[in-house]
């Protein structure tokens, strides 16, 4: 299998369409991340080293919003604008990124990266891919539902879309030098076991131990197709743009809503192992941009909220969101987004354990 690959992409590389799209790709990557994401996050990581400090206010309190309140306009409004510019740039980024990959790269070549011979395999690829782009769950989702569309396996998809959040090295260092080591102790090792672990339990349950052969078959066959790839790539764009973000932002506005329900984990007579569940699922449900819950994990820690609480929502509140599962909902299938869903739940329990014993 390797040789006749190989031979391909020779081949591939000798049509001048194929390469200028190929560097075409690769230049959006490199110059988009560079300005939405690595260095405003060089910048922010040197800010924390030098003040310990982390001075972004907590998006669940913009608009006045408190603990309790019950959903309005005004809340789900100044919860949407906050939070859109805040990812803006991002997710501008990741629909370039996507229509790019998309249109312009051979479509073998992503399923020979990420679909290994095994379901841990293909996690453990994905989730070291995701760590470049260090995106938001909702930012990544377009780039997820282009593997899908690209022929990656599900697992392999998942595990990337997951590990943007959880596995976000920018993310890592922030909590390192602004907040306590069993925060960063904790996000580490529970986030690289969600990661893999979510993403090995989907591809068993949806049973696609290996490569998706359908996905992989219509991929492959797409490789000699070099016509009109200018045309393609606005296709994409607009496939994106339109199916998947008025979705995204009606969720978001609703999310905006409710989210005095969550404030209300803060109160201090909140203990216990119910409310530790509680804050799980609530979590898992929330949306917020990258590194937002260093803010909200901060003012939860000065009300007394138990450890518990705080190792749920350390997992949960990043990795997963109802928007972003809508986004990617088409493309992974239901099941194995509600599986998802339930395995970021219990990972959030398992953050609790670790850093109540930390």
């Amino acid at each position: 299998m390797a040789m006749p690959l190989k031979i391909k992409t020779i081949r591939i590389w000798r049509q001048p369409d194929v390469a200028i799209g190929v560097i075409f790709t690769l230049a959006v990557f490199v110059a988009g991340l560079l300005w939405a994401k690595w260095m405003p996050y060089l910048a922010k990581a040197l800010r924390a080293q030098r003040t310990h400090h982390w001075s972004a206010p907590s998006i669940l309190g913009v608009g006045g919003v408190h603990a309790g309140d019950r959903p309005t306009w005004h809340a789900a409004t100044t919860f949407f604008h906050a939070y859109v510019s805040s990812i803006w740039p991002a997710l501008v980024v990741a629909l370039l990124i996507s229509a790019s990959v998309q249109a312009l790269m051979p479509r073998a070549w992503l399923p020979h990266v990420f679909n290994r011979g095994g379901v841990v395999a293909s996690a453990l690829v994905g989730g070291v891919a995701s760590m470049p782009s260090m995106m938001c769950t909702c930012c990544a989702a377009p780039v997820a539902v282009t593997l899908r569309r690209n022929g990656v396996t599900v697992p392999a998809a998942v595990a990337y879309w997951l590990g943007n959040p959880l596995l976000n090295p920018a993310v890592l260092v922030f909590l390192f030098f602004v907040a306590p080591w069993q925060w960063t102790l904790t996000r580490m090792l529970v986030g690289f076991a969600t990661v893999v672990g979510a993403a090995a339990l989907v591809g068993l349950v949806t049973r696609a131990p290996g490569g998706d052969s359908t996905t992989s078959a219509i991929a492959a066959a797409g490789d000699e197709r070099s016509a009109a790839r200018p045309r393609r790539f606005v296709r994409a764009l607009l496939y994106l743009s339109l199916v998947l973000l008025p979705e995204y932002a009606i969720l978001v506005l609703l999310v905006g809503a409710v989210r005095g329900w969550l404030l209300t984990l803060g109160q201090p007579a909140h203990h216990g192992l119910l409310i530790v569940v509680l804050a799980a699922i609530v979590g898992t449900l929330m949306v917020i941009p990258t590194a937002g819950e260093i803010p909200v994990l901060q003012g939860l820690a000065l009300l007394g909220v138990s450890a518990g609480t705080l190792g749920a929502l350390l997992i949960t509140l990043p990795a997963f969101s109802i928007p972003g599962a809508a986004m990617v909902a088409r493309s992974f299938g239901w099941r194995a987004t509600a599986v998802t869903a339930v395995a970021v739940m219990a990972a959030g329990l398992l953050g609790a354990s670790v850093l109540s014993v930390l």
